[in-house]
């Protein structure tokens, strides 16, 4: 089963970073800096290509390496993610279990745990694939783009809205019939104190953004899903903003991206 691992990264001046992250396969680094080239070295007997481009926006960078690469499977990563030996023999395992999946979710190691943890496999479905980062995704590259599914261009890090683009992308994955399936293992641990390049904290423009995010997946029922977000998470929020203020950022998003949505076409 021939395996790459596709990582996004902004600001790399050198080729640390595949050792920092154990890589073990051959890699493909979307590098998002101030220089635009391509380079290509050999580490540990796997080739490592970066693509160092001065534009923005964690989805093009994501679109760009999944669709830079040739491999069967493609395993999503972070720069603050560290493989734990031997994922590549973990992932082919867990494909050859569940050979019906196209995309399979798996765990990350935290020393402070806050992700749900995948204990067996499961169809993901409609209900609950909101709860899952594209760091934890492998999928079946041809799959995926035979399927036309890509990065959301408008959401995450660099864009327009600052989060929203794995919900996004695994709720198309759904809607174009993509079988995504949980599986129980961790392929890396996360370095939970690395800093975020568009996370603020829990605040009214992460909920502006999440408003967009529900205006683009639903474009009908969002005020619905707006809703019953904030009314299902108002206890683990209610520290940082209130149920109300919450509500109009999400209708604010929500707004904005349809009228932007007008404004583009």
């Amino acid at each position: 089963m021939n395996i790459d691992t596709l990582v996004v990264a902004m600001h790399q001046h050198d080729r640390l970073l595949v050792q920092k992250m154990n890589v073990q396969t051959d890699t493909i680094v979307g590098n998002q800096s101030d220089t635009v080239s391509d380079e290509t070295f050999t580490y540990q007997g796997h080739t490592i290509t970066y693509l160092n481009r001065s534009d923005r926006g964690v989805g093009r960078n994501r679109n760009r390496v999944l669709e830079s690469s040739s491999a069967e499977i493609c395993v999503l990563a972070d720069d603050d993610l560290h493989f734990v030996d031997g994922y590549p023999a973990l992932v082919q395992e867990a494909f050859e279990a569940c050979p019906q999946a196209d995309i399979l979710v798996f765990n990350l190691v935290e020393k402070v745990p806050i992700r749900k943890v995948n204990d067996r496999y499961r169809r993901v479905r409609w209900f609950g694939y909101g709860s899952y980062g594209a760091p934890r995704l492998a999928l079946r590259r041809c799959s995926v783009l035979q399927a036309g599914v890509r990065f959301s261009l408008c959401f995450g890090g660099g864009a327009r809205y600052g989060s929203g683009e794995d919900t996004i992308f695994l709720h198309d994955c759904l809607r174009h019939g993509l079988r995504i399936y949980t599986a129980p293992y961790a392929l890396a641990e996360i370095d939970q104190n690395a800093p975020s390049t568009h996370y603020t904290g829990i605040n009214e423009q992460y909920f502006f953004s999440k408003g967009a995010a529900y205006a683009c997946m639903h474009p009908v029922l969002w005020p619905v899903f707006s809703l019953s977000y904030v009314v299902r998470h108002r206890k683990q929020h209610k520290d940082w903003i209130t149920v109300c203020a919450a509500l109009c950022a999400m209708n604010a998003g929500s707004a904005d991206y349809r009228h932007y949505i007008r404004g583009s076409r």
